[in-house]
């Protein structure tokens, strides 16, 4: 079925051609494919499954045929519109093309913009083909990545709306997917061997074989779904990017490991995790003011991401380790004084600094038997942002954690 769509009447406003009368004209291909009744794509989220009900065989001179269609798939043929013509439906996301509409209406209202094509992208994620490169762009393609096939005009809105959507998230795949647009007024016939009965249409491919797709403009949460469906467990570049960064990073090779972070950024300006971790190597390198300019500098979506909460966690941490003097000399004041909290507390930053982080957290803790309310709290305070700083997952921060639970509710 198809998704709530906007089906056409224009026979009220330019007659309809008498039944048995051929049709003439670019459109012929088109019109042929949909009074013969081929059956429609599924919507993608339907309670009665997404798959596309139909296979496709591949010509030797690159075209595509039909093959067997699915038990389950209807075929669906028009409805007839009576001479005179019928009141257009309520419009919903979708443009259905009905049997008496020419393929380029003039009459549809045109989202206005920067042309009629959606915006240009990489050549290797987003292209646009024809009939005649189907079968390299997308067929032969599919092969190594899934593609996506997005059947478009320039003169349906639904199109316009779902078009940067749907670009968006393919580049947010990351090389994992590719999107290849067709522009069904110009490729007619690839549209009919393809079965297109509502724009916009879209179709995953896999192995040169539809295996997925949907009608209508989706959402961004839809279509981000049924790409990560698409892609499976696949790991995307960046993600590989980001474990080797981070895997440099905890070997102590910041240098490596802030490179590769600041590649990843420079393709997703807005990834949290490289955000964090560009801050991290700045801090293991020195540079707390490199760490603080972009910390500082963040939009507050970003800044409340929690990995970027963490790293600027340790960011503040460091800047305290900077002020808090020799450790030797802290211990040396506190075996004169055990209750010198202020000494007690520069020694658990300057054991955080050397990333004595158990140690560090040792101390806070006797810190908090001798004086919870030392300071405002400050040695609870100073507990939770290096779990925080560590992360929920660290072996430290669980038992810190648990033994400040203790602590407080004993």
């Amino acid at each position: 079925m198809f998704a709530a769509s906007h089906a056409f009447a224009p026979g009220a406003r330019n007659g309809a051609p008498p039944p048995g009368v051929l049709r003439r004209g670019p459109e012929k291909a088109i019109y042929r494919a949909i009074d013969e009744g081929l059956p429609r794509l599924g919507h993608f989220g339907n309670t009665n499954q997404s798959k596309i009900g139909m296979e496709f065989k591949l010509n030797p001179d690159g075209s595509l045929a039909p093959g067997s269609e699915s038990k389950d798939q209807p075929k669906n043929r028009p409805d007839e519109i009576p001479q005179g013509g019928a009141p257009d439906p309520d419009p919903g996301p979708g443009v259905v093309l009905s049997a008496d509409q020419p393929v380029a209406d003039p009459t549809r209202t045109v989202l206005t913009g920067a042309g009629d094509a959606p915006p240009a992208a990489p050549a290797d994620i987003i292209k646009e083909t024809d009939t005649a490169n189907f079968k390299a762009d997308v067929i032969e393609a599919s092969a190594e990545v899934p593609v996506i096939v997005d059947f478009w005009a320039p003169w349906c809105g639904p199109c316009k709306q779902l078009g940067p959507a749907l670009e968006k998230q393919v580049r947010a795949a990351a090389g994992m997917v590719r999107l290849v647009k067709v522009n069904i007024d110009e490729n007619q016939e690839l549209a009919a061997q393809m079965r297109i009965q509502s724009i916009p249409a879209v179709y995953a491919f896999k192995d040169g074989q539809p295996v997925d797709g949907f009608t209508g403009a989706l959402p961004e949460g839809q279509i981000k779904s049924f790409i990560d469906k698409l892609i499976g467990d696949a790991k995307s570049p960046i993600d590989v990017a980001l474990e080797e960064a981070k895997a440099a990073l905890e070997a102590g090779d910041e240098m490596t490991a802030g490179a590769i972070f600041d590649k990843v950024r420079a393709q997703d300006p807005a990834n949290a995790d490289a955000i964090a971790g560009i801050v991290r190597a700045a801090i293991a390198a020195g540079d707390a003011a490199r760490a603080r300019e972009i910390v500082d500098g963040l939009p507050d979506d970003l800044a409340r991401n929690s990995e970027i909460a963490a790293a600027r966690s340790a960011l503040e941490l460091s800047e305290q380790v900077s002020e808090t003097g020799d450790i030797e000399e802290l211990r040396g004041k506190l075996a004169e004084d055990e209750n010198d909290h202020q000494a007690r507390f520069d020694l658990a930053t300057a054991l955080y600094g050397l990333a004595r982080n158990e140690d560090a957290v040792e101390e806070l803790l006797e810190l908090l038997r001798r004086a919870p309310q030392w300071n405002d709290e400050a040695a609870r305070m100073q507990l939770l942002k290096i779990f925080e700083a560590l992360g929920n997952a660290d072996p430290i921060t669980v038992s810190g954690r648990r033994k400040l639970s203790s602590l407080l509710f004993s």
